[in-house]
């Protein structure tokens, strides 16, 4: 790769990053964003972390703080996630159709390794999704959890990296705003939102009578949101327990005050489910 492919790397719009790395924009502050490492300014090609006093310029340095990825993971991230149209833009265009990852079922034994070893998904909780292909595995041995609208159609897709590179992300073309990733009975007694995946899979692990739902980050009002309450059925917001998902589960109470607060024990319900099969006693 030549100098001018990494300067061309480095412009990409750090506004285009940010969504596929789980991150949300805030409400009240548009150069403000809500990341799972804490809230990020941004101005410009540069960025800051308030939570943890850092920062940095162009994509690459993004990527690399964010997704915990080392440079040549993180330049190998952004080649395969924008082409030379992305460059420059202000934001990832929305795509009127989602492609899916490929399924690569020579990967899914690591993927599922992952999911029951070292984030204490219970098999009986993650068997199901991976039958209906809500959960599988990529290529590049990646979980994809795959995001359906109403109509049970993917409109976008979680990933998590289960290689020596952790990360986690959305997948190219993912519309979060037109569906969710659902872990839990149709007929259950309530719906828990999630701000992830791996979130929702573990507090219905630990609330069998939930519908959890992941919104992808602490999305205070998804356009889904009023569908979802029209059921009737209680909904509770399940985000973080951190200043991110308070605040977001705030401005979703207010904007919608039929919904309740669930918080979580731990950090979040995966730290709660980990921390539970660390000590059985707390079953």
């Amino acid at each position: 790769m030549t100098m001018r492919d990494l300067d061309r790397l480095r412009a990409v719009a750090l506004e285009s990053i940010l969504p596929r790395l789980g991150a949300v924009r805030d409400a009240r502050d548009r150069a403000r964003w809500r990341t799972p490492r804490g809230p990020v300014s941004v101005t410009g090609a540069r960025f800051f972390n308030w939570r943890e006093h850092a920062g940095g310029g162009g994509a690459i340095d993004l990527v690399m703080h964010l997704a915990g990825m080392d440079f040549k993971a993180a330049v190998s991230w952004l080649r395969e996630g924008f082409g030379p149209a992305d460059v420059g833009a202000e934001a990832a265009p929305a795509r009127a159709t989602f492609s899916p990852p490929r399924r690569d079922d020579l990967t899914l034994a690591r993927v599922v390794r992952y999911l029951q070893d070292d984030r204490r998904i219970p098999p009986d909780i993650l068997a199901p999704l991976l039958e209906a292909g809500d959960v599988y595995s990529d290529g590049r041995a990646n979980a994809v959890f795959l995001h359906r609208d109403r109509r049970g159609r993917p409109v976008g897709a979680e990933l998590r990296g289960t290689t020596r590179v952790r990360w986690r992300g959305m997948a190219r073309g993912s519309r979060k705003a037109a569906g969710y990733f659902i872990a839990g009975p149709a007929d259950a007694d309530e719906i828990v939102l999630c701000e992830s995946a791996m979130d929702a899979m573990s507090c219905h692990a630990l609330r069998a009578r939930s519908m959890a739902i992941s919104t992808a980050g602490a999305c205070p009002s998804p356009a889904w949101l009023p569908d979802i309450l029209a059921e009737g059925r209680p909904v509770l917001c399940g985000f973080d327990a951190d200043d991110p998902g308070d605040d977001a589960a705030r401005i979703m109470i207010a904007r919608h005050p039929a919904i309740a607060r669930l918080r979580p024990a731990a950090h979040d319900w995966n730290d709660q489910i980990k921390a539970r099969s660390a000590d059985p006693a707390r079953s």
